[in-house]
């Protein structure tokens, strides 16, 4: 990869923030997080005309859907209606193994759907294919 992989992280809880990102670091996969607490944070983010340089597309978001103030489907929903924001690529990454939950992000049209508890500690499989993904998938234009 000749540039570092751009992700979006919207995850509330810090020590999954943590494990995130230490995954990536060891399996040296150069990416450049910007992270936020909630969905509502996210979208203000998104749609900023000050948008961090880390946030140029094209990037990935990882969304956690248990969150204060807008839960992950509420962003889903709000962010698939945004002219400007409907393409970005989402990968669900949660505790919720509820199937309304799964549902509700398919519907929503993430382009996968993880559960924290069955990745192990050290999130070695999200890491591989997310960067497996940005090597070979064509993303949209802007």
């Amino acid at each position: 990869m000749n540039q570092p992989i751009k992700t979006l992280l919207v995850e509330d809880d810090e020590v999954d923030v943590e494990a995130i990102i230490r995954a990536f670091e060891r399996q040296k996969i150069d990416t450049a997080f910007t992270i936020v607490g909630n969905g509502l944070e996210a979208l203000t983010l998104m749609r900023s005309e000050y948008k961090d340089e880390s946030l140029v597309w094209p990037y990935l978001i990882l969304l956690d859907l248990n969150m204060p103030r807008m839960n992950g489907i509420e962003f889903l929903q709000t962010m698939r209606q945004d002219p400007q924001l409907c393409r970005s690529i989402v990968f669900v990454l949660t505790t919720s193994d509820r199937n309304e939950d799964k549902m509700a992000a398919y519907d929503a049209h993430v382009a996968g759907y993880f559960v924290k508890s069955q990745l192990g500690k050290d999130h070695l499989p999200v890491t591989k294919l997310l960067e497996l993904y940005w090597q070979l998938v064509e993303f949209p234009p802007v």
